[in-house]
């Protein structure tokens, strides 16, 4: 069992049978991310790493490329493959970000990506309402429609709730905040799972997300844009970001 299966966040409905590369890289990116390795350690060579765990070496380098091309580690010739500093990590990368839920996210993280949400996701509401047109809100509301029948508890619900939020990125006609709307998504979808599975959070979201939409309705970007930073703060909330 490896530590992604210990973690009741890594335990999805279904989930597709990876590539013998992509499983390395998991395994091994939780194990970076979870602090097993520490920034400055080196990864087990390929040839000690493949005989230990039954694969080849070609998936082991694979595996180690992807973990590179996401900043978790830098290889060298005679030095093998060391953990890169934190600050070289691309948190943002999907895969990235899930590695930190399933390894167990710690409240500094926590606090790191409801900041990245405070700084994005209230002007993009602001700038939605300004700029939204009758599709945008079309888009949302079915988002909303969605959410409410499903409910928070299920993938569909979930879903939804990550539509409704690319819907405002969307709607902001910003391509620099439009090419955030995946990994800021991401992050809603994440933070999610982990207050209604983790923490087994109850509470209704629903009243602060119409409370948004309503605003973009009104085209009153300063309310878009107080009522996103006040479901956001619920949202810490949940999470235990107090």
């Amino acid at each position: 069992m490896t530590q992604a299966d210990e973690h009741p966040l890594s335990r999805p409905a279904s989930q597709p049978q990876r590539a013998v590369h992509d499983r390395i890289a998991h395994d091994l990116g939780i194990a970076i991310v979870g602090g097993r390795y520490q920034p400055g350690d080196i990864l087990p060579g390929e040839e000690r790493y493949s005989a230990e765990q039954g694969i080849s070496r070609t998936a082991y380098r694979e595996a180690v490329r992807v973990l590179s091309a996401k900043g978790l580690v830098h290889s060298r010739t005679k030095s093998g493959t060391r953990i890169n500093d934190r600050l070289r990590w691309n948190m943002l990368d999907l895969d990235v970000l899930a590695w930190m839920f399933e390894a167990g996210p710690t409240p500094e993280f926590l606090r790191d990506i409801f900041e990245l949400r405070i700084v994005v996701e209230p002007a993009a509401a602001q700038f939605a309402a300004l700029r939204r047109d009758t599709q945008d809100i079309s888009r949302m509301g079915h988002a909303l429609e969605e959410m409410r029948r499903c409910g928070l508890q299920t993938m569909e619900g979930r879903a939804a709730d990550q539509n409704f939020h690319r819907q405002i990125l969307l709607a902001t006609r910003n391509e620099s905040l439009i090419t955030l709307a995946t990994s800021v998504t991401a992050v809603v979808a994440w933070t999610t799972r982990f207050a209604r599975d983790e923490r087994q959070e109850s509470r209704d979201p629903m009243p602060d997300h119409d409370a948004v939409f309503d605003a973009i309705m009104r085209r009153d970007g300063e309310d878009a844009r107080s009522k996103m930073l006040l479901l956001i703060g619920n949202a810490s909330s949940d999470a235990g970001m107090l």
